[in-house]
């Protein structure tokens, strides 16, 4: 008898029985002795008769469920008390008329290394789960049945898959930021398995009506030759408008190599060939010493512990992630050189009312050149870290860039945009007092957030809930001779912070969070503004 075990739960039982000597003998339940008494009598005859009139019974429906459930509850019960010697002796693959077997049984390969039953069990529920992920297939079973009769104490493992009957999916989104009164359009496709190797070809595109469009696409592939993780292979067309922030427009076309790719460990390498330019010819003096072209050949380390309940609600759990750039690894006069080092950290801590939790979170960021002379040196200016904007620093993980009442680029260091001459409409002055942000080569952000459930039930059961926090942080110079002024002193005395509270709406389509936004510290220049503001952002 063969059981399937399908997912979730990944694993349900085994079929593997073993017959018990004291169950049956003669096929009737009973050990029969034959007596050479023939003064046995009446009494044994009549005691045969009537057992044989209760074999000839029918079985009945509620006999056998009662007869599973039995063998069911014994083999639980021996499952938790002991450990039951197994071994493979087949592994069967099934259903895969496209794709590749060896894919198949390089995720399936640990289910051979069992030698009991609870390991197999184990390995099965995550071979299944394996097998889902490579996202090729509607649906997995594993079914362990029953190894050959001359082999005791074995078992054949069968795989069944059931491929993808629509190789190709999509999927698009229109996502809105009011305060920064802009649109985006971001759209994908996806065509899977098309040479049989678990390989997924996508192409994405990604626009902003007033900032940034972005054109890529790729493939990855879960196993190559000899390498055991999945290796990814991107080309990506980009653009980015910064002339209202910081006075340049950026292009770039580059391609990037996954190299290492696991739940804790991403390894890449990344190569881009970038253009600024101001079309505007308002730039300040920082960026038009930045103009013109640069080639990126870097390396990238991503090392993320990811243990909290949820991305978007944390209610307990930590998270810790750090990522390491070099770049400079190409020997050209116009390849970039620098090192950047950026972290977070965040910690939910349950409260045990209301789905009441208290998330805390810091962030920070490093990018220096390296060289001789470094210090010397400005950074790239692209690269360097800018903060503001109205992503949740609850969910964001990617740096020091979140700061929640502050613009976009709205804080940092600064510097005057070039005068016009001749313009009629404005004078010299009205011109010289538009500023360019710069960035910092320094940056550190924290926060505190309690989120919290709505009182009305219907607001309980869509996942609405409040939230109140209080964010700050603050980013500054440290190269091109600026490192000589800095002190740790006068950074922490120039931190902004901001506090307010909110509501957060999940819909399947966005995320909306509306927020009350008060500064509480801002300096000249800075884009802090007390108000309502609006962010609405993919539901991941």
């Amino acid at each position: 008898m063969a059981e399937e075990l399908q997912h979730p739960p990944s694993i349900v039982t085994s079929p593997i029985t073993e017959e018990d000597d004291d169950d049956s003998r003669n096929g009737d339940g009973s050990d029969v002795e034959q007596e050479n008494d023939e003064d046995a009598g009446y009494e044994d005859e009549e005691e045969f008769s009537e057992g044989d009139e209760e074999d000839e019974q029918p079985v009945t429906e509620e006999s056998k469920l009662r007869s599973q459930k039995d063998k069911l509850e014994n083999l639980v019960r021996r499952l938790s008390s002991e450990k039951v010697t197994l071994r493979v002796h087949d592994v069967i693959i099934k259903g895969n008329t496209k794709t590749n077997e060896s894919l198949i049984e390089a995720e399936v390969d640990a289910l051979k290394q069992a030698s009991t039953l609870q390991e197999l069990l184990q390995a099965a529920s995550i071979a299944n789960a394996r097998l889902r992920q490579l996202q090729i297939f509607d649906a997995v079973n594993i079914t362990l049945d029953s190894g050959p009769s001359e082999l005791p104490g074995t078992a054949n493992v069968v795989v069944e898959v059931s491929e993808s009957k629509s190789p190709l999916t999509g999927d698009i989104g229109i996502f809105t930021k009011p305060e920064a009164r802009s649109w985006s359009l971001e759209g994908s496709m996806k065509l899977k398995n098309l040479f049989g190797y678990g390989d997924l070809w996508d192409g994405s595109l990604a626009h902003d009506w007033d900032q940034t469009t972005v054109v890529s696409a790729g493939v990855s592939l879960p196993r190559f030759r000899c390498w055991a993780t999945p290796v990814l292979a991107r080309a990506s067309l980009l653009s980015q408008d910064w002339l209202k922030f910081s006075s340049y427009k950026e292009r770039s076309l580059g391609i990037s190599f996954g190299l290492l790719s696991t739940p804790n460990h991403d390894f890449a390498y990344n190569l881009t060939w970038r253009i600024l330019t101001d079309p505007s010819q308002m730039a300040s003096g920082e960026v038009r010493r930045q103009l013109g072209h640069s080639l990126l050949s870097s390396l990238k380390y991503t090392f993320k512990v990811d243990q909290r309940n949820s991305p978007l609600r944390p209610t307990r759990g930590y998270c810790f992630v750090s990522t390491t750039q070099i770049a400079g690894l190409a020997p050209d006069s116009w390849s970039l050189r620098f090192l950047r080092q950026e972290f977070d950290i965040r910690y939910a801590l349950p409260l045990g009312f209301y789905r009441a939790a208290l998330n805390f979170g810091i962030s920070g960021g490093l990018i220096v050149p390296w060289g001789t002379g470094f210090l010397n040196e400005p950074s790239s200016l692209p690269d360097r870290f800018f903060m503001g904007g109205n992503s949740s620093p609850v969910c964001s993980l990617g740096g020091p860039n979140s700061l929640l009442g502050f613009k976009c680029r709205g804080l940092g260091p600064t510097e005057a945009q070039r005068e016009t001459k001749g313009n009629s409409d404005t004078t010299d002055s009205e011109a010289s007092s538009e500023r360019d942000w710069l960035g910092g080569d320094l940056a550190v952000t924290a926060f505190a957030d309690l989120s919290f459930d709505l009182p009305l039930r219907v607001f309980r059961e869509a996942g609405i809930h409040g939230h109140v926090f209080v964010c700050t942080g603050n980013l500054t110079k440290i190269t091109a001779n600026a490192v000589d002024s800095f002190s740790l002193q006068k950074f922490w005395q120039s931190f902004r912070s901001s506090a307010g509270l909110g509501i957060i709406v999940p819909t399947k389509l966005f995320r909306m969070e509306v927020n009350y936004c008060h500064i509480l510290r801002q300096f000249e220049h800075d884009g802090g503004k007390t108000g309502i503001q609006f962010s609405f952002s993919s539901p991941l």
